[in-house]
């Protein structure tokens, strides 16, 4: 397994990989190094038909403080297009995370700010640490939202809290991010990263071809009732031709856990 700087690929339990960004000493800013590492990291999970859920944590007492400072700040004198050219790519790099097919979490361990919580909104479920600081104070630094935080903010919580969240600028408890939606739940510090990978375990026993149709559908937000009948008058059949299904169901009447592969 190739080494990833500022980043680590972990393969906590079957099925389940864990991706911890590692740069405790700068809040796990997302700097350049780090950019290329989660990119790499994202191609190889990609890449294996294995991988079931997939959990993102911080190293240390931070998920993410966002965009590195130092490189967002670095061309004072650069025209918008030469800015429009940096910051695009680097808005996919992250939001890469949604060409993975298989239900992802953030495991929010601690302060989550900007671009440091644009990325577990782009994850399909969200836990965070009892204490974790969460907001997207962008216009506090003289910056408009970036990192599709204008889509992803409303899609979670709602109109009425993003624009108090991103107008304002405030950060948010967990408590408080779990009674908007933002969050579904909260647990102590400590357990939190048991809690995630747990729950990805749980995600990775369910039956693969079922689970990723699942996360494209709640994904795509089906415009409307009719798009989400087209959709499951499709998925629905895929997934009665499988012998997972058959599986599923002699499971119930064996009364015992099934024994999914994905086919």
């Amino acid at each position: 397994m190739p080494e990833h700087t500022h980043l680590r690929l972990e393969r906590p339990a079957d099925g389940v990989a864990l991706l911890v960004l590692d740069n405790p000493a700068q809040r796990n800013a997302m700097s350049p190094e780090m950019t290329s590492s989660w990119v790499a990291a994202i191609d190889e999970l990609v890449a294996d038909a294995g991988v079931r859920a997939v959990v993102v944590t911080g190293e240390g007492s931070a998920f993410s403080s966002g965009g590195d400072t130092s490189w967002l700040a670095s061309e004072p004198d650069a025209g918008v297009e030469a800015l429009r050219a940096r910051m695009l790519p680097f808005y996919q790099s992250w939001l890469s995370v949604r060409r993975l097919e298989v239900p992802t979490i953030a495991a929010i361990n601690g302060p989550a700010i900007g671009a440091g919580l644009c990325l577990p909104l782009a994850c399909d479920l969200r836990l965070a640490a009892r204490g974790a600081r969460m907001g997207v104070p962008f216009t506090k630094l003289g910056l408009h939202p970036g990192m599709a935080g204008t889509y992803l903010l409303p899609d979670v919580v709602g109109e009425s809290a993003a624009r108090d969240l991103m107008l304002t600028g405030r950060l948010l408890d967990a408590d408080e991010a779990l009674t908007i939606g933002l969050v579904s739940r909260v647990t102590e510090p400590d357990d939190l990263l048991d809690v995630a990978v747990e729950t990805a375990v749980g995600i990775a026993a369910t039956a693969p071809i079922a689970s990723r149709l699942t996360t494209l559908a709640l994904r795509q937000r089906h415009p409307s009732i009719e798009s989400a009948l087209q959709w499951e008058a499709l998925a629905q059949p895929v997934t009665m031709a499988t012998a997972d299904l058959q599986e599923g169901i002699r499971a119930v009447q064996e009364k015992r856990p099934p024994r999914f592969e994905g086919r």
